[in-house]
Formats: structure tokens, sequence, C-alpha cells
């Protein structure tokens, strides 16, 4: 059976002429053993009405504990109950708040009154009761029958006329990090009434209720840390959408140039992007960034960069300007620590490339005419850095029939295994696979599949940082310019 009576105990009450008229500790035989786990054994009074009510309270915690989603009604409806079971005239639900202070979390009265609505500090009880229940994780019980013993125990009980009152912890949980924590609160009860004593079984009971209490709030807390750990997952999965959709679907081809692109965040969202934008007199604007970091802060930064420059682009013909401006308006709302590393080239019709590099990996070009790599090397500082910096065009090439342009972040390039560090594709890499994969007459999209697939195979697709490439190769034969 659930609920079992000691054969014997010690009487509850002493007789009035020689009982202590407070006790502020459990009677020897009485206690509480380790977390309450043998309280049942004291519940019982023998009065079967009595009795009856008891075991229908916690029952119904016990129900309320498994079944309920919505923590506030289930803890005034457990106050209530436990006022109503105990006789006690007041009941309340204590927690302990950020700087370890005991807070009221609900506060009830006879008759299922709410006093929560009393101005804020105005709700006195027993802090004293309170506070060496929080602090020794006992459950407690005080008698007083005279002004001069309210005294004792504190002046919120002499000022209150309180005659009874009964406290208990709330345990920190059942989880293994939380055996042996402090308690999260307590259960308290108070009455005015001269013949209310609280008894032995009352202190029981009252325990065992908090105990489920206890189990409740734990369960509506793992219940919260899933719904936000939902409602993250959701935001991200949203972030990381948004993110896919302001990366451009690149065309096979424009302005009469083949287009390749790759982007892999190390998390949902990351802090890498790439651009391909068409601009007045037959020009293309090839743009890689790589804010620091990666994740949602990176990418609220990309994407307002992103769509700066689109706008700056396309309104003002100088690119060092471009860059300068966006760098200002950056500087001037990031934080410190943050910045964005950006290369941008001009291509024109004619194979004319103009390039301004802001703290950025220097971008390479395969040469048909002598089946080597080149870099385009030079630079200004990241963006973000330094607020008033004039940004200059930073290099310059001309790309003949043939040749193969590639922009990546530092992401792709370092990309590294996982179990051994010192392996990594590198900026040498990356040309090899360039050369190789060039020297084969292959298609930018079929280049950038190659590059993609050592890079990945290297770090076997462990995600470390987000990885950005974009490549274009000018046509051997050029064709009209389908995509303008």
């Amino acid at each position: 059976m659930f609920f079992r009576r000691k054969k014997k105990t010690e009487p509850l009450l002493q007789d009035p002429q020689t009982a202590p008229l407070f006790d502020l500790a459990p009677a020897e035989g009485e206690g509480l053993e380790g977390d309450t786990g043998d309280i049942s054994t004291l519940f019982l009074t023998g009065d079967q009405g009595d009795d009856r009510s008891r075991v229908e309270v916690l029952l119904g915690a016990i129900a309320s504990v498994t079944e309920s989603r919505d923590l506030e009604p289930l803890l005034v409806d457990i106050v209530d109950r436990s006022i109503e079971v105990t006789g006690a005239e007041r009941g309340m639900l204590l927690l302990t708040g950020s700087g370890g202070a005991l807070e009221v979390r609900v506060a009830r009265g006879r008759g299922a009154i709410d006093l929560g609505s009393d101005v804020p500090g105005e709700l006195r009880f027993s802090t004293s009761i309170a506070s060496q229940v929080l602090e020794s994780s006992s459950a407690l019980r005080a008698t007083v029958s005279s002004d001069s013993e309210a005294l004792e125990l504190g002046r919120s009980v002499f000022d209150l006329k309180l005659r009874a009152a009964m406290c208990v912890p709330l345990a920190a949980g059942r989880e293994k990090d939380h055996i042996g924590a402090p308690p999260i609160g307590v259960l308290y009860v108070d009455s005015r009434a001269a013949t209310r004593r609280f008894s032995q079984s009352d202190l029981s009971f009252f325990a065992a209720l908090a105990q489920h209490i206890s189990i409740s709030l734990e369960n509506a807390r793992l219940h919260l840390d899933s719904l936000e750990k939902s409602k993250l997952e959701q935001s991200l999965e949203l972030a990381s959408a948004i993110q896919r959709d302001l990366m451009p679907e690149l065309p096979e081809s424009s302005c009469g140039f083949e287009l390749g692109g790759f982007f892999r965040p190390a998390e949902r969202a990351g802090g890498d992007f790439y651009d391909v934008v068409p601009l007045k007199g037959e020009r293309l604007a090839l743009v890689v960034g790589d804010v620091s970091g990666h994740g949602i802060g990176p990418a609220l930064i990309t994407a307002s960069a992103q769509a700066g420059l689109r706008s700056y682009l396309r309104i003002v013909p100088d690119v060092a300007q471009v860059v300068t401006l966006l760098n200002q308006d950056l500087s001037e709302r990031i934080d410190d620590g943050r910045f964005l590393t950006l290369l941008i080239g001009i291509l024109c019709d004619d194979g004319s490339l103009e390039v301004v590099n802001g703290g950025h990996a220097d971008p390479m070009i395969w040469r048909v005419a002598t089946g080597k790599v080149e870099t385009l090397a030079g630079g200004g500082p990241a963006l973000g850095l330094i607020d008033d910096f004039e940004f200059e065009v930073t290099g310059s090439a001309k790309l003949a029939p043939g040749d193969v342009l590639v922009i990546f972040s530092d992401g792709f390039s370092e990309a590294r295994d996982p179990d051994d560090h010192s392996h990594m594709l590198g900026e040498t890499g990356v040309a090899d696979e360039l050369a190789a994969a060039a020297s084969e007459g292959l298609g930018a999209r079929e280049i950038t599949a190659r590059l993609v697939k050592v890079a990945l195979n290297i770090c076997k697709d462990f995600r470390e940082d987000d990885m950005t490439l974009l490549v274009l190769r000018h046509p051997a034969l050029p064709s009209r310019y389908d995509n303008l």
C-alpha cells in the first residue's frame, strides 16, 4: 500500500502544560529522513475524513505532475488545497531569486483568495522561518502562544500576530547535477488562530506536497527548455533559409562568362557570402565576403553588408568608393571585434578586371597560355576596423579566353583534417587543384565541383568554418552575352 502507518510513534502533541511554546526544529523521532522518502509513514491521523482529504490532495498533486503543462494554475491549486487541508489561514510558495533572496511566487488566503495583488514588498510572512528552512533544507513548524515568544521568532511574527507557522523546502530537482544542491525555494503556511497548532502529521503531509511541487517545477522547467530549444531550432532554420535565399542562383553564364559557386556555413547560418551583380556598361561585379565568426550574429551582418553592396554598386560607378562607403556604414553599426573581409572584382566584357581587396584572401587566376596560377596580391584592411579608411583598387588583370578566376574565403582554403590539423588544403592546394582541373578544359561548374570535393575530403565534411568559393571562366570561344 502506498501509505502506511508506523506501529509506534511519539505523541504528535504534548500536554499543553509541559510542551514547548514554539519549536524550530523537528522533534526527535519525527524528523524527515533523507529526501523526505519516509514521510508517507506520518501522513495519516486516524480521522477518516481528514485522511481521505489528505490522500485526495496528494494524489491530485501527483496526477497534476504528470499531466499538467500549465504551471501557474497547478501551483495555485496546490497552495489552495494545502491551506484547506492543514487549516492554515495563508499559504505561500516562495522561490529563490537571482540574488538568492526568497521571492513570493504564489500567495493565497483561505477561501481561494489571491494575495498576490498586494503592493510588492508589503506581503509579510516569517522570513526567519523561511530562511532557516532554505539554509538547513529541513522542514520546520512553529507554535507561538505569547507576544514575547513571537518577538523571538521575528518582528513579522509579532506584527502579524501569528500563532502557528509551517515551512518545508522545495528540492532542486531529480537530475544528477541537482543532487545535494540547495533548495530552490520553500512552501509556507501560517495562522493567527490561537487554537491552531500544526502537528507532525501536518508537517509530514506538507513535506510530501512540497516534494511533488518540486517535481512539477522541474517538469515545467524541462518543458520550457524543450519549447525554447524548439523555438531556437525554428529560428536557426529560418535564418538558414533566409541566407540561402540571399545567395544568388548562378546562371551557367553571365555577360558571356561561365560561373560556378559554392557556400556551406559551419552552423545553420554563417558569416560568408558571395554575389554576382550585373552592372551597367556590360560589367559584372564578383563579390566574396567573410564576417568574423559564424552563426546568427555574423549572418545578420552578412545580410546587411550584402544588401548595402547591391545598392551601392548600382548607383556608385567607382568600386573603391563602394567599399569605402560600406566600411563607413559597418564601422558605425557593428561591435568592436567584428569585421568583414571583402573582395570585389569588376569584370568588363573584354576580360579586363579591377579588384578591391579589404583584408580578404588573394584571388587566383589560372592562365591558359602558361598553365600556371597567378595571384592578385595586395589590399587594404578588413571592413569595420578603420572607419575613415579610403579604399583603392589593389589589383588589375585581363582574362584571356580560357582563363579561370577563383575567389574563396579562408574557411575554404583552410579546410583541414579534424584528426590531423597539419593536413590542410591551403592556398597551394587550391592552386594545384585549380591548375589540374582547368588544364582538363573543365567548365566553371565542373571546376567548382572538383575543388569542393577535394576540400570536403580533406576535412571529412567537418564544419570548422564557413566555406565559400566563386569560380569564373572566360570561354575559349567568346559568345554573345545571353545574360546581361
